[in-house]
């Protein structure tokens, strides 16, 4: 049972409709399947324009910095995919600034606004709405509206690779957001999404950069239903199918209420058990414990009780576990692995195991306690 925070396991469906006939990406076929996963991205986004890109999630981080940052950009680290957009800064001599914080701790409002206060260069800001280094949420929505109020001038970028089909981002204030197939959109590594605002759009055409990765080109490209170069065919086409089976049955906002749910229930049955939940601020798309007892916990879960979850990176390696909400997770599937990390408790002589676990899940999942 896959359970980490990608890749998510992909549905049986969108795998058979990958498995068909392959088609070439210069084809009136394939540009029609192209125009209908447009549409669907913008229904996904609520954004001016989407952009598909052949590239993992860290292309787009990429795509973003270096079109978008046309004097300084500030970085907001509190992780892993944090300090990535720094690390691409550095790559391409992009001057930036970063505001650096524990990895469980959410950047705030005001320290934004003293970062711009103190740098006047500042015309980009890159921050992540989950940081899924450890499971933390961003206020990303409220920055965005107050640094708009202060300079609408300044482009705010956000990394949703953990967000987008998460939860229902509010997309009004914000300049460019990122996505990867391997979340919550179900789908194998290797397709890039981003939303742009009408303003990105014009601040890219005035001064874009790069050659595969250049926005500008792309976007002319694939307002005519095609890509600039070779498009993730089959990608594309599971993202067509995900998509249209998402809106067919229930919706977007549905699939959003049901993660939410599973998070916070997931949070309640393992707080039940004396679990500490590790972000102050949990993101829905990840449950993410703080023990020292996480590699064992995770060993047993692989090796007894057939559940695969992620452990942590760098100075918290060994400190984390990580659940996975994201995509058509089974509610089955769900209670199981809160079951097994009580019986690893257990056999780790931690609790005894009585099935708190199960029963507060189950109570919060179907009753609404």
């Amino acid at each position: 049972m896959l359970l980490t925070p990608g890749p998510t396991p992909v549905p049986e469906f969108v795998r058979k409709a990958m498995a068909d006939i392959t088609i070439h990406h210069r084809t009136p076929e394939f540009e029609a399947i192209f125009a209908q996963t447009r549409e669907l991205l913008f229904e996904l986004y609520g954004m001016d324009e989407v952009v598909m890109l052949a590239s993992s999630g860290s292309g787009a981080m990429e795509a973003c910095i270096t079109n978008l940052t046309h004097k300084k950009a500030l970085t907001i680290n509190s992780g892993k995919f944090g300090e990535r957009f720094g690390k691409i800064c550095k790559a391409f001599d992009i001057e930036y600034t970063e505001i650096k914080n524990e990895w469980n701790k959410a950047v705030s409002v005001e320290e934004v606004l003293y970062a711009l206060d103190q740098d006047q260069d500042i015309d980009a800001i890159f921050i992540q709405i989950c940081e899924s280094a450890g499971g933390l949420r961003h206020p990303v929505e409220e920055i965005a509206q107050a640094v708009k109020k202060l300079n609408r001038d300044i482009s705010i970028i956000a990394d949703g690779i953990t967000a987008i089909g998460v939860e229902k981002i509010d997309t009004s204030k914000l300049d460019a957001v990122i996505t990867g197939s391997q979340k919550a959109l179900m789908l194998p590594p290797g397709l890039a999404v981003i939303g742009l605002s009408n303003d990105a759009v014009a601040k890219i055409e005035k001064k874009s950069r790069g050659f595969y990765f250049n926005l500008a080109t792309e976007i002319k490209q694939q307002r005519k239903n095609t890509t600039a170069w070779t498009a993730a065919t089959t990608l594309i086409i599971g993202l067509r199918e995900i998509l249209s089976n998402i809106k067919e049955n229930g919706g977007f906002d549905a699939l959003y209420t049901k993660t939410a749910l599973r998070a916070k229930s997931s949070r309640k049955a393992l707080k039940a058990i004396g679990c500490e939940i590790y972000p102050t601020t949990p993101a829905n798309s990840m449950t993410t414990v703080y023990t020292e007892h996480a590699p064992a916990i995770r060993k047993i879960l692989k090796t007894k009780y057939d559940v695969n979850i992620a452990g942590g990176q760098d100075h918290i390696k060994t400190l984390i576990f990580r659940i996975n909400h994201m995509g058509l997770v089974e509610d089955n599937e769900a209670a199981w692995v809160l079951n097994a990390v009580e019986l690893a408790l257990d056999e780790l002589k931690i609790r005894e195991f009585d099935g708190t676990a199960n029963r507060v899940f189950s109570t919060n999942m179907f009753k609404g306690n």
